[in-house]
């Protein structure tokens, strides 16, 4: 047979060994403990002398004296203080249980509980109580351990989240243009920061350096972009000005296109100018539209009134175009030339018409006018000097030939008689050539 240890001190660690874990390794619940008040006598005595003697596996054990009355009353007594300690194990398994507290002070109270229970002035089952404490000890040692490994995971993690905020950090302070965004965004970064905890005092000092650091940055950074921008805001207005007061300035010009034109390169120069600051541009924008609707509605104003005189002149030529149709050069081409000589002095002393009936008026006059310059044309050429001097020359070539012929013939001469007529006869056909030609054009 194997020797077994049976000393209390054995006895009680075994016991809180196989009480804690399982075959599996998981933990198990807490070894009973039956209360002593309710059978004092079992775990203890009064001796006659009233010495007060406890049970313990190692044989009996004087924890003090009874002098005050009945026996009874003094193990009860006795009892109830190691019902006291139970619920103090009790209470400190339940903070480990739940998590109350830190583990650390539930193993010291635990510890302090195992190392004064040899001496403790109590009546109970002091084997079962030790097992009991002795499994809280390992329960509380345990949960010390695994409480030291939270606390480095949560420090890991802190270290990690705050890495990964100084991180970003630096990222908007090297990059970010969205200066609103980017700056709210270092608020949220810093409210974080300050939620995170765990973080030893070395590394949280060494990151916050970097943190502060990329926010020092970001503000240089956004405080250059907008004195930049500020000056070009300065410059945009300046300019801005300077187009506004040439706008106003041509407000009340009467040369339309010209001035439309202007108009519209000023407009061009204001797009590409630039924002001003931004009560600076509004004023400046309203006066720049004011002048422009100023000039625009002259202008406006203007061509509806042109257009009206337009609309009456094209009534006066069309009254005009009614009387030059009616010029009949083949009966007086001098009287159908003056005629549309006046016409064209009226009609040039009337002005101008709306440009969608110019073509229409100006080709009916002109029409008149071919008209006329065609007949004047053909009378020219019927009687064009130089053509006319031929027929004569060709005329007189024939009576001369003629004449011959029958002066020869009155001689008796057939042969030059004959002869004389040929060359008549021949003139004669150039003659009337040239006759005809004269009447054909």
């Amino acid at each position: 047979m194997t020797h077994q240890d049976t000393t209390p001190e054995a006895v009680a660690n075994k016991a809180a060994a196989d009480s804690t874990t399982s075959t599996t390794g998981s933990p198990t619940a807490a070894p009973a403990v039956p209360t002593a008040s309710a059978d004092p006598a079992k775990w203890g005595r009064v001796d006659t002398d009233g010495t007060v003697y406890v049970r313990t596996p190692e044989g009996e054990r004087a924890i003090g004296s009874w002098q005050a009355g009945d026996a009874a009353e003094g193990l009860a007594l006795y009892a109830r203080k190691f019902d006291d300690v139970l619920t103090e194990v009790e209470l400190l398994e339940t903070r480990l249980s739940t998590h109350a507290g830190e583990p650390k002070h539930t193993l010291t109270s635990a510890k302090h509980l195992r190392d004064s229970l040899a001496e403790a002035a109590v009546i109970g089952d002091l084997a079962a109580l030790t097992v009991r404490i002795e499994h809280l000890v390992v329960q509380a040692e345990q949960a010390v351990e695994g409480a030291k490994h939270e606390k480095e995971r949560a420090r890991a993690d802190a270290v990690a989240r705050k890495e990964a905020l100084v991180a970003e950090a630096e990222q908007i302070a090297a990059e970010s243009t969205h200066w609103k965004n980017a700056g709210d965004r270092l608020r949220e970064i810093l409210d974080e920061w300050k939620k995170v905890r765990g973080v030893d005092r070395k590394t949280d000092e060494q990151l916050w350096r970097r943190f502060s650091k990329a926010r020092d940055a970001f503000s240089r950074r956004r405080g250059s972009h907008f004195a930049e921008l500020d000056r070009q805001r300065a410059a945009s207005k300046a300019h801005k000005q300077e187009l506004v007061e040439e706008a106003e300035s041509l407000t009340e010009s009467t040369d339309w296109g010209e001035t439309a034109n202007r108009y519209k390169q000023l407009m061009t120069e204001w797009k590409a100018a630039g924002r001003a600051p931004k009560d600076s541009d509004e004023l400046l924008w309203q006066r720049f539209r004011a002048a422009q609707d100023r000039f625009f509605s002259r202008r406006s104003e203007a061509f509806s009134e042109r257009d009206a005189e337009f609309a009456a002149n094209a009534k006066l030529k069309e009254e005009l175009l009614v009387e030059a149709e009616q010029i009949d050069p083949s009966a007086d081409l001098k009287a159908a030339q003056a005629h549309l000589q006046r016409i064209q002095e009226r009609w040039d002393e009337i002005g101008k018409a709306p440009r969608e009936r110019m073509r229409e008026l100006e080709g009916k006059l002109r029409a008149v006018a071919d008209r006329v310059r065609s007949a004047a044309d053909a009378q020219w050429r019927r009687t064009d000097p130089e053509a006319q001097a031929r027929v004569d020359q060709f005329r007189d070539r024939v009576e001369q030939f003629d004449a011959q012929a029958e002066k020869a013939r009155a001689a008796g001469d057939e042969r030059r008689a004959k002869q004389a007529e040929e060359q008549a006869a021949q003139w004669r056909e150039w003659l009337t050539a040239a006759e005809q030609a004269i009447a054909s054009r």
